[in-house]
């Protein structure tokens, strides 16, 4: 397991691969920090770390990177995958409420409904902060909610792609 430290403007981010492709990255304030962080833990230089420093880059500087680093979401299980794949469908700037992703996944399934709770509950354990944007999910009434690095910080991040837009 490889570590990687990544300072931006709201906070310290820690990435983390198998060498090959990311396993997680997080703000260090984040509930599930290292969710899927595993034995020893050796800070090095990887092909996969500069790819996502460079998203990182053009993120922070208002920015749509429009490429997602490789992930791996080795471990997860089937629905939080499926939750996790249409977070990375929401577009830059915009949000979907926890009740419009259970809609979809209801949808594929050919079921007439789909539990948001259970849609939130997988939101919440996305071990790709940002990357897979879980910020962009909002309550079904707009509201910020459930955030695991806080709803300043979800905020921020919010605020951040709106003043930007989808450059």
């Amino acid at each position: 397991m490889y570590i990687y430290y990544y300072y931006s403007p709201l906070g310290r981010i820690t990435l983390a691969s198998d060498g090959n492709a990311l396993t997680g990255l997080w703000f260090d304030c984040q509930k599930y920090f290292g969710s899927t962080l595993t034995g020893e833990q050796i800070q090095k230089e990887l092909p996969v770390f500069e790819e996502t420093k460079k998203w990182l880059d053009i993120y922070f500087s208002g920015r749509n990177p429009g490429f997602t680093p490789k992930l791996s979401m080795e471990g997860a299980t089937p629905f939080r995958k499926t939750v996790w794949k249409i977070l990375l469908s929401i577009p830059y700037g915009s949000t979907m409420s926890y009740g419009e992703i259970a809609a979809v996944i209801a949808g594929q399934r050919g079921i007439r409904k789909m539990s948001a709770r259970a849609v939130g509950g997988a939101v919440g354990h996305n071990p790709f902060s940002i990357i897979v944007p879980c910020h962009r999910v909002l309550g079904a009434d707009g509201s910020l909610t459930g955030y695991t690095g806080g709803i300043k910080l979800k905020q921020q991040l919010l605020d951040m792609e709106n003043q930007q837009g989808s450059m």
